[in-house]
């Protein structure tokens, strides 16, 4: 069960003042804003419900499953595929640059031997700790359940798309809020779906995020890192 402690973590680590910089990347969303595939609340919601359900979310939600509680050789795996799943280079920036910042701040504040192997692991294999790998460790480390770390996880990315979504549209705060409000089943699904595959089912299959996250590398005029 999920005590008050373990709230209280989920709420600091995963809201948008926990310093990954989270609010600087728009997992592709800069360019579809661009070219008009996303231009209001309704094309907001299935844009991030694809994103949830095939893409980053789907990957990200089994990555995190695997790490929370994995230790030795299973973290290891976890740490490589994690690194060589990215489709782009500016998703695997976004991932492995709010993994680091994020163990940073976690270590810092939060310290725990299982932090520290984490960090002593990635520098042993030349990798960085991707984002989901980081926070499930950190969730396990301290004692928050899997069930709700993960939910808490994805309702974190698709409030950080809708975040975007709302400069970047540009939509009123309300609409904002509405879409988040309608995201809420899917996130519950994805985290209900992850929880419920094997490991072999690993993989996302949103090409057109990936498309448009190797469009916004070379975008004129941007406001976000990815």
């Amino acid at each position: 069960m999920l005590d008050e402690s373990g709230l209280y973590r989920l709420m600091t680590w995963l809201s948008p003042s926990f310093p990954v910089g989270a609010y600087t990347y728009s997992h592709g969303l800069e360019w579809a804003v661009e070219t008009g595939a996303v231009r209001d609340r309704q094309t907001l919601t299935d844009w991030v419900e694809g994103v949830l359900l095939h893409g980053a979310g789907r990957s990200d939600a089994d990555l995190f499953r695997e790490a929370h509680g994995a230790e030795g050789a299973a973290l290891d795996r976890v740490i490589e595929v994690a690194d060589a799943l990215r489709g782009t280079a500016e998703l695997a920036m976004e991932s492995a640059n709010q993994g680091r910042a994020f163990l940073t701040a976690v270590t810092a504040s939060w310290p725990h031997p299982r932090l520290e192997d984490l960090a002593t692991r990635c520098r042993a294999l030349e990798r960085p700790p991707a984002y989901p790998v980081a926070v499930a460790v950190a969730a396990s480390a301290h004692g928050v359940p899997l069930a709700p770390a993960l939910t808490a996880f994805l309702h974190a990315l698709a409030a950080n798309l809708v975040s975007a979504a709302v400069r970047l549209v540009p939509l009123g705060q309300t609409d904002g809020q509405k879409a988040q409000a309608a995201l809420a089943d899917t996130v519950h699904e994805a985290a209900a779906a992850a929880l419920g595959r094997d490991w072999d089912d690993l993989g996302a299959a949103a090409p057109v995020v990936d498309l448009f996250s190797m469009f916004h590398e070379t975008q004129y005029t941007r406001l976000f890192r990815s």
